[in-house]
């Protein structure tokens, strides 16, 4: 067993992020994901609310999970300690394409395209990114060739320290509550709670809206930064929005409610959160106060759907 590569008990957890950094990297990467997103959009059976088209964090990157296709099945990981896109199938056929620097948008959706090819898999997506500030058909895209392995090590192992405490935060609910996954579109990292209760869909909302905002919610979630955002952070919102949101408490007191389209999103930027005393906790703290400012708000039946800890097996 190679002990160099053992976890340090000491070790920060929350790396710092700051987007300036890596956000050519970051802008890169993220169209990588909207490639495999879309693969896995186009052959995962349909699931309520786009569940079917997310990324998970995995013990080493981000995969898709496995996706059905013929008798087989096949999934699609980032590995982003050895730096590969790894395709393997449940036959034992598999395909690897380095992740390295210099390797444009173009070249990853050739390589992946190819390698299913080989392995047998027909993927007919829509070749072109989705909601992003690039427009640029995959096939196309020779601009976006930045790929620092460090930056987005980093990156991931911040992932799997929000993965963590989502995850425990997901626990804490017996009602309907999405996986922790990640969006591809948006590239943000998330966690949904239903109260249940059908909303009417606004009839200028888009076809991912629709199906996104079906049901009443409050959604958490992380993403890196973006032109808008200079900074990494994690936000919380509820659909709908209840009056006086805005006004309830947040924990931590580094935590604040912002404007977001006509309603309020609570927001605790990264850097602040790792710099506290105890950073998991105060992000456990953010998602519990978030969630009860808008679910009490709203009026769902809060203590019916608060799972207890258990005190003996």
């Amino acid at each position: 067993m190679d002990t160099t590569k053992m976890h340090e008990p000491n070790k920060t957890i929350f790396p710092p992020l700051p987007l300036e950094e890596w956000e050519q990297t970051k802008d890169t990467l993220h169209l990588y994901f909207q490639v495999i997103g879309k693969i896995r959009l186009k052959l995962m059976p349909r699931r309520n609310h786009w569940w079917n088209v997310t990324l998970y964090v995995t013990s080493r990157g981000l995969g898709t999970g496995p996706i059905p296709y013929e008798s087989y099945t096949f999934e699609i990981d980032f590995n982003f300690i050895n730096h590969q896109l790894q395709i393997q199938t449940s036959t034992g056929a598999s395909e690897h394409i380095p992740l390295q620097d210099g390797l444009s948008v173009s070249s990853f959706y050739t390589q992946v395209m190819k390698s299913l090819e080989v392995l047998g898999i027909q993927a007919n997506i829509l070749a072109k990114p989705f909601d992003t500030k690039s427009t640029i058909p995959f096939a196309q895209d020779d601009t976006h060739t930045s790929y620092n392995p460090e930056q987005v090590n980093r990156y991931w192992r911040v992932l799997v320290a929000v993965d963590q405490a989502m995850k425990e935060f997901s626990g804490r609910f017996y009602g309907k509550t999405c996986p922790v996954h990640l969006y591809w579109h948006h590239m943000d990292l998330t966690v949904t709670r239903f109260s249940g209760k059908k909303v009417p869909v606004r009839p200028e909302a888009s076809i991912v809206e629709k199906e996104a905002y079906s049901h009443e919610v409050v959604s958490l979630g992380f993403w890196a930064g973006d032109d808008k955002v200079r900074f990494p952070a994690f936000y919380a919102y509820t659909y709908p929005s209840p009056d006086g949101l805005d006004q309830e408490p947040l924990k931590p007191d580094v935590a604040t409610w912002v404007d977001s389209n006509g309603s309020p999103m609570a927001i605790l930027n990264y850097e602040e959160m790792r710099q506290l005393e105890n950073p998991r906790q105060a992000l456990l703290d953010f998602l519990e106060s978030s969630y009860q400012a808008g679910a009490k708000l709203a009026g769902w039946p809060v203590q019916e759907l608060e799972v207890k800890p258990l005190t003996e097996l």
